[in-house]
């Protein structure tokens, strides 16, 4: 585990260089932790919160929790704070961790300097300085100058300190989308959601790098390769049932069926070695191997124990209540395709078959960025010609439905070049980008514009109801998907496209949603031509109705719905009791 420092005096930038470094080397596909030793002021705990007042009751260490991220706090009470190494070795193995502060510890450093504050740290002789960070030049410098702005610079310097090899530090990722991964055929203006979804199948490849992971740690985790059963399973033959057994062709075709019991028992993990003679009977509990000697293993509810022997009437099959060695999967066969993501079910499987490691994809990262200046953060203002910002959480909560990592990019105000600044940002930290708003043609449309310039822009005008602009494009070979701004629009476009194409980007299958054929409890006129989404649910007739008004402006119709129903491009009229598609939000991961 590599370390490097970022030092430097109050407000020398330090915060935003270490912010900028975790972004470009995780984007170079190196594990990042970082350690900062907050000011003599600053407390990791707030008054009135439920861990404060742990801590207040007399807890020495509080261990939060949640969906999001988990932190351990110590209470120091009389004792000295932790030193360096102690918290060093609180991490988790990783490739690199980054210190920002400490900066009277040995190890090596970028000192932070701005014109105002002057090198005072090197300039005092601190010898573990390795280079400044500067956004003036410095003539008398003693060691490398490097822009404070160039963040790839300084990676590679620190790179370079630590001894990462180029290979580590810049690994081999899958072969880059080709520029024109979205373009549509020659002529194509109106593009049919199947054509459009094709498409995107066709021509999208995994972009994430692989690593491989003990099994218990990499739940949640797309394989890269088919795994084959290490061994059989069952391992060997077993007993389904706590009960005794015997070999099934020692019993009396009819009549009563007396066996004498050999001593010992067959229990799981305790096997009995010894074979059992035929027409005698042994103990036997659910799990155990069968000994030799027994293939038939009868209830201990439908048998009579009298001393020595068990009684018991009636025709039993032989072979009953024994799982045979392989009958769920034979040594060597295929267990779980490539793409299959490691869920609960999948985890089980591969470890009933010995499986310890796997190589699996590194997550999707995908980054959610809202543009346009009518928006605004819920309680900044009531003015009515702002719009409060719904896409941003919205499409962040989905992407972490789908199991990728949602990496929340903000928002950008409608500035062509603050725009394109955020965007180079946003490609460095992040597998794919998702952007609401400014996708259309109109002059403040300027992520179309934008990917426009880069050359690698498609606007496809889909034949859908609602979110017909939709603008694909690759931003430094990151790909982008423009959503409409319309909360609603962006959502339907976001489970109909983002969905299935990041799944196939994070090395997985293509998503297709799961539907059902229902009867409509509605009637609905429309003109040919376009396919509808509609928000609908069922009934407890079983039958679906849809929201009350198609206005893609009416947000609630989301929250009321169950799914949507797809109303195909050529239908013209639906009446009650007419069979319907309806493809539940589950079916989209929703």
């Amino acid at each position: 585990m590599k370390i490097f420092g970022v030092t430097g005096w109050k407000n020398a930038g330090k915060t935003g260089l270490m912010e900028r470094l975790v972004a470009e080397f995780t984007a170079r596909g190196l594990k990042v932790s970082t350690i900062k030793h907050a000011h003599h002021s600053t407390d990791v705990d707030q008054p009135g919160r439920d861990s404060y007042r742990h801590r207040e009751a007399g807890a020495r260490e509080v261990f939060l929790s949640s969906k999001h991220r988990w932190a351990l706090m110590g209470e120091l009470r009389d004792a000295d704070e932790p030193s360096l190494p102690e918290l060093l070795a609180r991490l988790s193995p990783c490739d690199l961790v980054l210190i920002e502060g400490f900066k009277r510890e040995p190890h090596p450093k970028i000192e932070c300097v701005r014109a105002e504050n002057n090198h005072p740290l090197i300039a005092a002789g601190d010898a573990t300085i390795k280079a400044l960070a500067s956004d003036h030049a410095i003539a008398d410098a003693r060691v490398p100058v490097i822009d404070l702005d160039d963040t790839e610079a300084l990676a590679d310097f620190i790179a370079k300190q630590v001894g990462f090899a180029a290979a580590t530090v810049t690994e081999t990722l899958p072969a880059p989308l080709k520029n024109d991964c979205f373009a549509l055929p020659v002529g194509v203006t109106w593009t049919p959601v199947d054509t459009a979804l094709q498409h995107l199948r066709d021509n999208l490849t995994p972009v994430c790098d692989s690593e491989k992971l003990p099994l218990w740690q990499a739940a949640g985790r797309i394989l890269t390769n088919a795994i084959s059963a290490n061994r059989a399973s069952p391992p060997a033959n077993n007993s389904a049932v706590d009960g005794y057994g015997f070999a099934g062709s020692c019993l009396p075709d009819v009549g009563v069926a007396v066996l004498p019991l050999v001593d010992g028992r067959a229990a799981a993990g305790g096997p009995h070695i010894d074979p059992v003679p035929h027409g005698y009977a042994i103990r036997i509990l659910t799990g155990a191997l069968t000994p030799p000697g027994v293939d038939t293993v009868i209830m201990e509810e439908d048998v009579q124990v009298t001393g020595a022997d068990i009684r018991f009437q009636g025709k039993i099959k032989p072979g009953a209540n024994v799982r045979l060695k392989g009958e769920d999967i034979q040594e060597g066969a295929d267990a779980l395709p490539e793409g299959t993501r490691l869920d609960a079910r999948a985890l089980a499987l591969l470890t009933s078959l010995g499986v310890s490691d796997v190589t699996v994809r590194i997550p999707l990262r995908v980054g959610v960025l809202s543009t346009g200046d009518e928006l605004a953060k819920p309680g900044e203002t009531i003015d009515p010609a702002r719009t409060y910002d719904a896409n941003r959480p919205m499409l962040l909560d989905l992407i972490r439905s789908w199991g990728h990592v949602p990496v929340d990019l903000g928002h950008a105000p409608d500035d062509r070049d603050r725009l394109r600044e955020i965007l180079d940002q946003s490609a460095k930290a992040t597998d794919v980008i998702l952007t609401s708003g400014g996708a259309s043609q109109g002059d403040e449309d300027h992520m179309s514009a934008l990917l426009s310039d880069s050359g690698a822009m498609q606007l496809w005008r889909i034949a859908m109801k609602p979110g017909r602009p939709l603008a694909l494009g690759l931003w430094n070979n990151t790909p982008v998907f423009g959503l409409p701004g319309n909360p609603v629009a962006a959502f339907v476009t976001a489970v109909m496209f983002a969905h299935p194409a990041c799944a196939q980007l994070a090395g997985g299958p293509w998503k297709t949603p799961q539907s059902y054929q229902l009867p409509a409890g509605f009637t609905k006129k429309k003109k040919p031509g376009r396919r509808e989404f509609q928000r609908a649910r069922m009934t407890e007739a079983g039958q679906v109705e849809l929201f009350a008004n198609e206005g893609s402006g009416r947000i609630s119709g989301l929250t009321w719905a169950d799914g949507l129903v797809d109303i195909a491009e050529d239908t013209t009229e639906i009446t009650p009791g007419d069979m319907v598609r309806f493809i539940p939000w589950g079916s989209f991961g929703a």
